[in-house]
C-alpha cells in the first residue's frame, strides 16, 4: 500500500466515523423523531377512524380534527425531507390534499397515523426526484467537514450537524438517499422502511446495501479531493 492510498484509506475512515457521529447526534436531538412518532401511532385511534368516516361523508371539521392531531407527526418526517421553511410547509399541505383525496383508499387495517407517514414519505421523495437535477450545483463543502472532524461529539453544534448530514445525503441518488434517511436517521426497521416505501423487505435490504456502497465511495472521492 502506497502513502497515497494509506492517506485515502485513513481520510475514508474518518469521514464514516464522523457520519455515524452525526447521525448519533441528529437522532438523540429534536431534530431527529419521526419514527417515534411513527411507533407511538402504532395503536388503532377510534377518534381517527370515526373522523375518517365523517370526513369521507363530508365532514370538514372531522378532516381538521384528523390534520390538527397529526400535522405535527407529518411536519417532522418531511422536515427530512427540505430544511427550507416555506418549502418544509409546502410539502405538509401537499401531504394533506393528498390524504383527503384518498381518503376513501384508507381502509383501517393500519393506523391512521402509519398510512400518513407514507403518503408523507412519498411526497418528500417526490420532491427529491424533481429537485435532483440542483444536486450538482449544490457544492459540499469539504472544509466544513474536516472542521467538524476536528471536533469532538460533544462539541458538534446539533444544528450544524442535521445541516451538515442533509447536504452530504444530498449527494446522493433519492433512492438512495431515502433509504439511508429512513434506516439510519429515523431508525426504521427493515419492516417499517418497506411499510413507509411500499417497497419489499427484500428490495430495502438490497437498497441498504447498495444505498451504503454509493456512501463509501462519496466518502472516497472526498478523501481523495482532500489528500
Amino acid at each position: 500500500m502506497t502513502v497515497s492510498d494509506s492517506a485515502t484509506l485513513d481520510s475514508n475512515l474518518l469521514a464514516e466515523r464522523l457520519f455515524a457521529e452525526l447521525v448519533d447526534i441528529v437522532r438523540n436531538s429534536v431534530f431527529a423523531c419521526p419514527s417515534e412518532n411513527w411507533k407511538e401511532g402504532s395503536v388503532f385511534s377510534a377518534e381517527d377512524l370515526e373522523d375518517v368516516q365523517q370526513s369521507c361523508q363530508g365532514d370538514s371539521e372531522a378532516y381538521r380534527r384528523l390534520v390538527e392531531r397529526h400535522q405535527a407527526q407529518v411536519g417532522r418526517i418531511l422536515w427530512r425531507f427540505s430544511r427550507d421553511r416555506h418549502v418544509h410547509e409546502e410539502l405538509v399541505q401537499d401531504v394533506f390534499v393528498e390524504a383527503y383525496l384518498s381518503l376513501r383508499d384508507f381502509q383501517g387495517k393500519a393506523p391512521f397515523a402509519h398510512w400518513l407517514a407514507r403518503i408523507a414519505t412519498r411526497v418528500g421523495y417526490r420532491y427529491w426526484k424533481r429537485t435532483a437535477r440542483q444536486r450538482k450545483a449544490e457544492r459540499f463543502s469539504l472544509e466544513q467537514w474536516d472542521l467538524t472532524a476536528a471536533q469532538a461529539p460533544e462539541q458538534i453544534d446539533v444544528s450544524h450537524a442535521a445541516e451538515l448530514l442533509y447536504r452530504l445525503m444530498a449527494q446522493l441518488p433519492p433512492r438512495d438517499r431515502l433509504v439511508l434517511t429512513l434506516r439510519y436517521l429515523d431508525g426504521c426497521s427493515v419492516a417499517e422502511t418497506a411499510q413507509r416505501t411500499g417497497w419489499t423487505k427484500t428490495m430495502v435490504k438490497v437498497q441498504s446495501l447498495r444505498a451504503r456502497k454509493r456512501l463509501k465511495r462519496l466518502f472516497h472521492r472526498m478523501g481523495i479531493e482532500s489528500t
